[in-house]
């Protein structure tokens, strides 16, 4: 049945389709024929504590499809384990101009250059505060597109201290391609300095409040080994509760004989699978068991994540997998990983 709807969406523009989507999943949950669409988990998938969260089993849905926290409940009910939303800035952007999303069908593949679109971290938080079925739930924060770069952790200390009472914990992205200087946070004083600020925050955050979140950095795909292990290396040495990698990557040399490669934006899907398991490998090299890591990219069958488990990661992300196979995608992993 997912197929035949996937053909009818796929008429449309990516993004007109991709909102279309989710407004027919929030009315068929409030209808309550989530179920006709839902993953069938009977039985399937075991629960597992990462970050000192109970999952209940690995895959979850990665940001971005629900920026706003608008359809939690309707994504509840396809079976994820975990949703995280946003990414969320402190004040509302209507993001890059359209068209931004392209499908590369043959590929299995979208690029997107949305560029943070939502309607703020404010927004957001009061859907949360209002959910019926609460399950595990990340959000996931960011900076504003006309924010200075000297001010960029103003940003995301104002999202973590507006989220961290309603987040089972927080992912801080610093490694969309879409947003101008976004990645050089990743690298040099402007890294350690944010994490600085994040882990302090955090601490009086949990003082205040008697609650202890947990705060994941999201790293990019496109990043050397050396980069890579300095991140790494930072995060351990300020006792972070996790990262999550990758986000989309600007590498089109798989998808390069596709009239739509030239568009800007992050490459997400099939293509970025191979490249996504080998920053992986590289993260779980220098971080062994002292660092839980989220995998997403590329997630497209349950032959990639059993690839990725095997690689170290402790959890699972899905988006463009979801776009393409529905929510059959969670029941197939669940089936055939090893647990």
């Amino acid at each position: 049945m997912y197929k035949f709807l996937r053909n009818i969406l796929f008429c449309l523009p990516a993004e007109a389709s991709h909102d279309f989507a989710l407004h027919a999943m929030k009315i068929g949950d409030g209808l309550g024929v989530s179920s006709l669409f839902a993953a069938n988990l009977a039985g399937k998938g075991q629960a597992k504590k990462v970050m000192g969260i109970h999952f209940p089993h690995v895959v979850g849905l990665a940001a971005g499809l629900d920026k706003n926290a608008d359809y939690v409940d309707a994504l509840s009910s396809m079976g994820f384990g975990f949703i995280e939303v946003g990414t969320l800035t402190p004040r509302p952007q209507s993001g890059n101009p359209k068209p931004r999303m392209f499908r590369l069908k043959s590929e299995q593949a979208i690029i997107n250059r949305l560029g943070f679109n939502n309607k703020g971290i404010d927004h957001a938080c009061e859907n949360t505060a209002r959910l019926r079925k609460r399950g595990v739930l990340g959000i996931n924060i960011g900076k504003n597109f006309d924010t200075p770069a000297e001010q960029a952790n103003q940003d995301y200390i104002h999202c973590l201290q507006r989220a961290y009472q309603l987040a089972d914990y927080i992912t801080v992205n610093i490694s969309s391609p879409n947003t101008p200087g976004l990645r050089a946070l990743q690298f040099g004083d402007e890294f350690t300095i944010l994490l600085d600020e994040l882990k302090q925050e955090q601490a009086r955050l949990q003082e205040r409040h008697k609650i202890y979140t947990p705060i994941a950095i999201k790293l990019a795909p496109d990043m050397s080994e050396e980069q890579i292990s300095d991140c790494c290396q930072n995060l351990l040495s300020r006792d972070f509760d996790g990262v999550i990698a990758t986000n989309t990557t600007l590498d089109r040399s798989l998808v390069a004989s596709n009239p739509l490669a030239e568009e800007s934006g992050g490459l997400s899907g099939a293509p970025l699978s191979v490249k996504s398991c080998e920053v992986l490998q590289c993260i779980k090299a220098e971080v062994g068991e002292k660092l839980p890591i989220i995998s997403v990219g590329g997630i497209m069958s349950a032959e990639h994540a059993q690839q990725r488990l095997s690689a170290g990661a402790d959890l699972l992300q899905i988006y463009t997998g979801f776009i393409y196979h529905g929510p059959a995608l969670i029941e197939q992993i669940l089936i055939g990983i090893d647990t």
